[in-house]
Order: structure tokens, then C-alpha cells, then sequence
């Protein structure tokens, strides 16, 4: 009886370990489906430099970043340490971050320490800071809903909220928090 029962066992673990073969390898072909899932870049820039002209053959904007990935099928950049140089008939802002997207709207979204610099030292604006900033590169105008700090040679405007328009050289606070201005 003894290897009645032995026969028996051994088939009975053969049978289930046959039927249970298929549960036991397919976590390991969802892992694979998983990570091609995942979007890899068309190409991929370092230390890139760029200079985009517009219609007219005038410098619309230039681009430099540490990293940039292209994604063409989702219609986005990414740019790792960007800076931005835009140029507008009043003037040329360098806007700088950690990262940034572009999308192919030409809408731009810096985040991370932004930071944008009026280029003519004479402005009586001459930095805005931020964590958030999209910028339309078309129509050349920036905003943000986030705090801001805006900075001059005796001025320094703090609030949350801005709309700027660097053709029109307004910028203008959503929620004014505070004014200070410094003697001179």
C-alpha cells in the first residue's frame, strides 16, 4: 500500500505542478510588458545649444540645458537645467530652471528655482522668481499662480499670481502681498 500511495502522491504533485506552471512565470512577463510600456525618448541632447529664428529670420529665442529629451509621438521636450534667452521687440529676458517642458504649442513650463532676468540693466524690473512659470513663446508672455518675487535696483514686490507681457513690458500681480522700496 505504501507504494500505492507514493505512486499516487507523485503524480498528484506532478499533475498540479503542471497546472500551476503558467501562474508561476507570468509575473515575470508582466514585468517586461511593464517597463516597455514605459516612454523612451526619440533622441536625446547633452549640452545643447540652440537658436531658434522666427518668420521674419530675426532670433525668436534661444536654448541652452545640461539634458533635453525629445518625445515626438507625445509632442513634448524635456530639458534638464534650461536657460531660455527670448527676444522681443522691447527687450531680451534670460529665464532659467531645474527643468522644463516645451510643448509643441510653443508653451513652455519651467519649475524648479525659475528665475527670469531682464537683460537691460536700466528696467526698473530686473528678476522675477518663482517655483512655477509657463511661458507662451509665441506671444511672447509668462504667468504664473504660484508665489512670486519680483526684483528691481530699489524695488522688491512679493504676491501670488502674475500675467506678463514682455511686448508690452507689463507684469502684472495676481494677490499683491507686499511692496518694499529701498532708499537710495
Amino acid at each position: 500500500m505504501n507504494l500505492a500511495r507514493l505512486s499516487l502522491s507523485i503524480f498528484f504533485l506532478a499533475l498540479m505542478s503542471w497546472l500551476w506552471y503558467p501562474y508561476f512565470i507570468q509575473p515575470q512577463q508582466q514585468i517586461t510588458q511593464k517597463k516597455s510600456d514605459v516612454a523612451e525618448p526619440d533622441y536625446i541632447a547633452t549640452e545643447l545649444k540652440q537658436t531658434v529664428f522666427n518668420s521674419d529670420g530675426k532670433i525668436s529665442h534661444k536654448v541652452s540645458a545640461t539634458k533635453m529629451e525629445q518625445y515626438q509621438d507625445l509632442g513634448f521636450t524635456h530639458f534638464t537645467a534650461p536657460v531660455f534667452t527670448l527676444y522681443s521687440k522691447n527687450g531680451i529676458w534670460e529665464i532659467s530652471a531645474a527643468e522644463a517642458t516645451l510643448y509643441e504649442s510653443k508653451k513652455l513650463i519651467l519649475e524648479v528655482n525659475v528665475e527670469a532676468v531682464n537683460l537691460d540693466k536700466t528696467a526698473m524690473l530686473q528678476n522675477i522668481k518663482a517655483d512655477y512659470i509657463e511661458v507662451d513663446i509665441t506671444h511672447s508672455t509668462m504667468q504664473s499662480e504660484r508665489p512670486v518675487e519680483i526684483t528691481g535696483p530699489n524695488i522688491l514686490i512679493t504676491g501670488k499670481g502674475l500675467i506678463a507681457n514682455f511686448e508690452s513690458e507689463v507684469i502684472e500681480l495676481i494677490n499683491h502681498t507686499q511692496t518694499i522700496y529701498y532708499d537710495q
